[in-house]
């Protein structure tokens, strides 16, 4: 391998870190182990701290191709609580606001999913990496500051209902979608057509592109596996 010349690496982000967290950690895995101060490495598309699976990782000159594979279709799974939000869709933040769900059931979700795919307008979540002029939108927020996003053009390939308890009113789905999709946003707009609320208790990113998360390798993993690795010296 030549770290240099570029390597692309999928790994399955843990729960709690950020992705720059995971990409550090690599970082200085393949530095230590090549016997440099730093190897030049990019992400190709953030997952919130609160999400695991598939994150690639670009070394080298593989880094000119994180536009090319940030466009790659992707593919989540997520586990939503519907009845209530959370003011990041998630559970980063305590629930906020609770609303009714006696109306709900599976024929009127397996409804309001089918109208969330092709073309469709989003709007990002305040609590998101979007930038206003020039600041993060998130970091806005934590400093007690409105944040009005505009809506982005998206495209959602499949929603699939994988589970509903009509007891605990959680619902499991399955989503393929292109390029800027927030699960998160999904969540809220799924709860909101519905005629309640929804936020997130679980995601996970399970494909980019032709990486699926049983190609990845764990965190924890990193390390054995580049010992293992026949490593091209630097010229």
């Amino acid at each position: 391998m030549n770290f240099q010349k570029g390597e692309i690496i999928a790994v399955n982000k843990p729960y709690g870190m950020s992705s720059f967290g995971a990409l550090a950690r690599v970082r200085y895995l393949i530095s230590r182990r090549m016997g440099v101060k730093r190897v030049k490495t990019g992400h190709a598309g953030t997952l919130d701290p609160l999400a695991t699976g598939v994150l690639i990782l670009c070394t080298g000159r593989a880094t000119k191709r994180i536009e090319e594979l940030q466009a790659h279709s992707k593919e989540y799974t997520a586990t939503l609580q519907l009845g209530a939000t959370t003011p990041s869709y998630d559970m980063e933040h305590p629930v906020d606001a609770t609303f009714p769900t006696s109306h709900i059931t599976r024929e009127s979700i397996e409804n309001v999913l089918a109208r969330f795919v092709g073309d469709i307008e989003q709007v990002p979540p305040s609590y998101s990496a979007c930038k206003i002029n020039g600041n993060r939108a998130y970091e806005l927020k934590r400093k007690g500051k409105d944040v009005e996003l505009t809506p982005k053009n998206i495209h959602i390939d499949s929603i699939e209902l994988t589970d509903f308890d009509e007891e605990t009113m959680r619902m499991g789905i399955r989503v393929n979608c292109g390029k800027g999709t927030y699960i998160r946003a999904l969540a809220r707009d799924i709860g909101r057509a519905l005629g309640s609320g929804a936020y997130l208790t679980t995601l996970c990113r399970t494909r980019v592109g032709e990486f699926t998360i049983d190609r990845c390798l764990n965190l924890d993993e990193v390390e054995e596996w580049l010992e293992n690795q026949e490593i091209e010296n630097i010229e």
